[in-house]
């Protein structure tokens, strides 16, 4: 196939030099269509939903990654505490709403169909992200349109209750996280009433590979680091963050911090970092919202409001990558044998 993909492709643009003798591939669905180039071609617009929902991993272009623009949403909500049916409602409403702004991905917070201080409600309140399971079935449907985190709360085959996040994208759970610090200190008691997850990992979506984390888990460097070296060049950060450090100045403690350590992974992982946090009240619990979004150089790109319902959008170029690596190479440069070693050395100390 010669000087076309596809009707639903839009444009091609030429933004770098690159080997004119070169043919470029588009991969969909699992098959390989070629065109001949006279012109660079380093990036191509995907703004009709039929080509998109056939993306099923990285495109190259003359042997560069695909620099495709990513549309995503970051929802902060406030829930009710057990009532799952509402949350689901406040859900679908938000993923309409999210469509409706052409959006790629919608990132809900921690435990966002379930609300935060569950208790001995945990286990009536668990659900599985299958077809078969009445809630998830409307999020998976929904999920041919849109991709979806989602916070809920998960239950394996010999009952244990983890905090989850699932990522569901064209009808189907890609990848499920289990929250793997789970904090008992100050106001916090979920190591009561929920198991510990038990791996960190990426995966790959039709925007390259993405990882997942859920609260107290980038509190600690290794999980995001860990993501990093598996190749999550998206990490996406879901919270039921209460606002903690009440003083004089304009945002709260547990905000600043947050924001400050999130913009730190961004910069130092040369990475995208995005934070949705849920809003209101629960129990005597105040959460602060503040959605944020970082670039590869840890710029801010978004910031949702402080203590409201709200939808947060912004558009991430995913080809910063490739220019911010370029430039700073912290990823080829990075020495895992080297803290494999000294790990090793650490641990075998007793």
């Amino acid at each position: 196939m010669n000087g076309t993909v596809s009707k639903t492709v839009v444009g091609l643009v030429s933004t770098e030099g690159s080997n004119p003798s070169l043919s470029a591939k588009v991969r969909l669905s699992g098959r390989a269509f070629y065109f001949s180039t006279r012109a660079s071609i380093d990036e191509m617009r995907f703004e009709s939903l039929p080509l998109r929902n056939y993306l099923a991993g990285p495109i190259f272009f003359s042997g560069k990654i695909l620099a495709m623009k990513l549309h995503l949403a970051l929802a902060q909500i406030n829930t009710q505490l057990g009532n799952v049916e509402s949350n689901l409602e406040k859900h679908l409403d938000y993923i309409q709403r999210a469509k409706s702004e052409k959006s790629d991905l919608l990132v809900f917070p921690e435990l966002s169909l379930t609300g935060y201080v569950l208790q001995d409600l945990v286990a009536s309140v668990a659900h599985h992200p299958s077809e078969e399971d009445p809630v998830f079935k409307h999020l998976l449907k929904a999920s041919r349109d849109i991709d979806l985190v989602v916070g809920f709360v998960d239950e394996d085959s010999r009952h244990r209750f983890f905090i989850a996040s699932a990522y569901l994208s064209g009808g189907k759970t890609v990848h499920v996280h289990h929250k793997v610090y789970l904090p008992t200190y100050g106001l916090f008691d979920e190591g009561r009433f929920f198991a510990w997850g038990d791996s960190v990992r990426a995966f790959d979506t039709r925007f390259g590979r993405v990882g997942m984390l859920i609260c107290e888990d980038f509190w600690h460097a290794s999980p995001p680091y860990l993501l990093w070296l598996d190749g999550a060049d998206i990490m996406l950060f879901s919270s039921a963050s209460p606002g903690r450090g009440l003083n004089d100045k304009e945002k709260l403690e547990s905000a600043r911090w947050v924001e400050r350590v999130t913009k730190a992974y961004a910069s130092m992982f040369t990475s995208f970092v995005a934070h949705a946090n849920r809003v209101g009240y629960e129990d005597g619990l105040h959460f602060w919202g503040g959605a944020t979004v970082f670039d590869p150089t840890g710029e801010e790109l978004a910031h949702g409001p402080y203590n409201e319902e709200a939808m947060t959008f912004t558009q991430l170029d995913l080809n910063q990558i490739r220019r911010t690596r370029v430039r700073l190479p912290l990823l080829r440069d990075e020495r895992t044998s080297l803290v494999r070693s000294e790990l090793d050395r650490i641990l075998s100390r007793g």
